[in-house]
């Protein structure tokens, strides 16, 4: 069956490679965008490439020609790209575009990017409905460009029906800032303990690749003008976690609980990491587009693991991730400050 002509923005990247799959696979005809105009072994031959800055004045435009049905949009970000988009809404049929579940701020105004942990620390709602209110929109933070992108595209509903997926913390392989890659690395390092702060209770929703895959095919099929959320079926601790990667890797990991917040040295952060649970409601998408997800966390991961260690074999981890070191810094691994703090806590113990 021919859906028609799906147009896909960033299709090499983490979450493009398999929606491009799974479009292709559901019948559409599939345009695979992207700067380089790469292509993934597992697409098909029927798959077509195109490499396109969107950035450069008119390239998206020249490129997308005639149109399509439906363009999926992994890259947007700000006011800048909704004017883009909103622009070829006569060549558009119809639009799925990537937000993020970092738009939401508590009932006191505190986000992602105003907290202050442990006492500023943002309390959600357990799960988060779509409903709950977001920061303002702005040109500032990555949060307030999403918004400010959700809220431009939403404007012009009447012209591009848009459904907006705001995912959880994104997981599965090609990842540039792996989370998995703290408890990965570490076993490969030999280490055999951890320290955990917040009592390792923190959760952090996750969402697999193939899950936000489900979502933009289950959109693309049914077009309108929505916000929904993008999560797994649960969404684990950071303590269950770790222990799943040591599942995956046959280790055993002893879990050191630190009942508070790190301290300055950073000892017991981890990427999940927060004060307060992040739990997104699934509910709206279930309810609107007929979702199920294909996935869990604990049947997902393997996969990663296996990535994660193919990527680090041969080389340093800064090399292997630079954005991750760019977005948690070197103390990601300080071994020296989590030996010199697990020394004080035996001695105390």
């Amino acid at each position: 069956m021919n859906r028609g002509h799906a147009w896909v923005m960033g299709a090499t990247g983490q979450i493009g490679r398999v929606a491009v799959q799974a479009l292709a696979e559901d019948g559409w005809e599939v345009t695979a965008a992207s700067r380089g105009g790469g292509r993934d072994a597992r697409w098909d031959d029927t798959v077509r490439t195109a490499a396109v800055d969107r950035n450069e004045e008119g390239a998206l435009a020249a490129a997308l020609g005639d149109g399509c049905d439906v363009l999926v949009d992994m890259v947007a970000y700000g006011g800048d790209h909704a004017r883009q988009l909103t622009g070829l809404a006569d060549r558009i049929g119809s639009a799925v575009v990537i937000s993020s579940g970092a738009v939401y701020e508590d009932d006191r105004g505190r986000g992602f990017d105003t907290q202050d942990e442990p006492d500023g620390a943002p309390r959600y709602p357990v799960p988060i409905p779509e409903t709950q209110r977001t920061v303002a929109p702005g040109d500032t933070t990555y949060a307030t460009r999403k918004v400010h992108l959700e809220r431009d595209l939403l404007a012009a509903a009447d012209t591009l029906p848009v459904t907006l997926l705001r995912a959880g913390a994104i997981h599965g392989p090609h990842c540039r800032t792996p989370r998995e890659l703290y408890f990965v690395k570490r076993l490969l390092d030999g280490r055999t303990r951890r320290v955990l702060a917040f009592g390792g209770a923190s959760r952090f929703h996750p969402v697999h690749v193939s899950n936000l895959a489900e979502l933009i095919r289950l959109s693309a099929r049914q077009p309108g003008s929505r916000v929904l959320n993008g999560g797994d079926p649960q969404a684990p601790t950071v303590a269950e976690i770790g222990e799943a990667v040591d599942a995956v890797l046959g280790r055993r990991t002893e879990t050191v609980l630190m009942a508070g917040a790190p301290g300055e040295d950073e000892v017991g952060s981890t990427p999940w990491s927060i004060a307060h649970p992040v739990v997104y409601d699934m509910t709206a998408a279930e309810r609107e587009l007929g979702y199920r997800p294909v996935t869990d966390y604990a049947d997902s991961l393997p996969e990663t693991v296996e990535w994660l260690a193919g990527q680090l074999d041969g080389r340093d981890w800064t090399e292997a991730f630079p954005a991750m070191l760019r977005a948690y810094g070197q103390q990601l691994f300080d071994y020296a400050a989590e030996d010199a703090w697990l020394e004080s806590y035996d001695r105390k113990g």
